[in-house]
């Protein structure tokens, strides 16, 4: 079984976006009508979280998210998606519960299909976007990974994305890379 899983696990990776690639559009709304692009933020990196409020690896990666603002404030933006069957009510609780000041928007499952092109996936789900909108790296919640979403392990990675637009785990496509800071 556990062959199969990670035979499963290496597959699914291979259909989403990846490092090097163009990040998916969306238009997706918070609660309170404003609606939100990633693309509104060209020219500072971004940080795209797909959740849902009663996933625990979410919850801690939402503190994580905290010290991420609190640390880079506005060098970085951060939207978290929030995935059927959340809520307006649920992500209220959410926000509130864990003092989220980023915005979360509502996706009926279409964003992060985009991303992970399938309809079933773990969460939390992370990707970060260079200052193109272009994908640097992109995170799933594992064993391997438990250091980006509870630790220390996303700030190690936001420093690259700031020094550099090249991802890590492969080369961009296309376009000449971006001046360094």
């Amino acid at each position: 079984m556990r062959i199969l899983s990670a035979v499963l696990l290496c597959a699914s990776a291979l259909f989403a976006v990846d490092p090097g690639q163009r990040a998916p559009g969306f238009a997706l709304m918070d609660s309170k009508g404003n609606i939100f692009d990633h693309q509104d933020y060209r020219g500072k990196p971004v940080i795209i979280e797909f959740m849902q409020t009663t996933c625990p690896h979410c919850a801690a990666f939402a503190d994580v998210l905290g010290r991420v603002q609190a640390k880079y404030g506005d060098k970085i933006q951060i939207l978290a998606v929030a995935n059927p069957p959340d809520n307006p009510t649920t992500v209220g609780k959410f926000v509130e519960g864990h003092h989220v000041t980023y915005p979360v928007l509502f996706d009926s499952g279409q964003a992060a299909y985009s991303y992970l092109r399938q309809m079933k996936f773990d969460l939390p789900q992370v990707f970060l976007l260079d200052q193109k909108g272009i994908v640097f790296n992109r995170y799933g919640y594992s064993a391997l990974t438990k250091e980006i979403f509870e630790g220390e392990g996303l700030f190690g990675e936001i420093e690259r994305l700031l020094g550099s637009t090249a991802p890590r785990s492969a080369a961009p496509k296309a376009g000449p890379a971006a001046k360094k800071k």
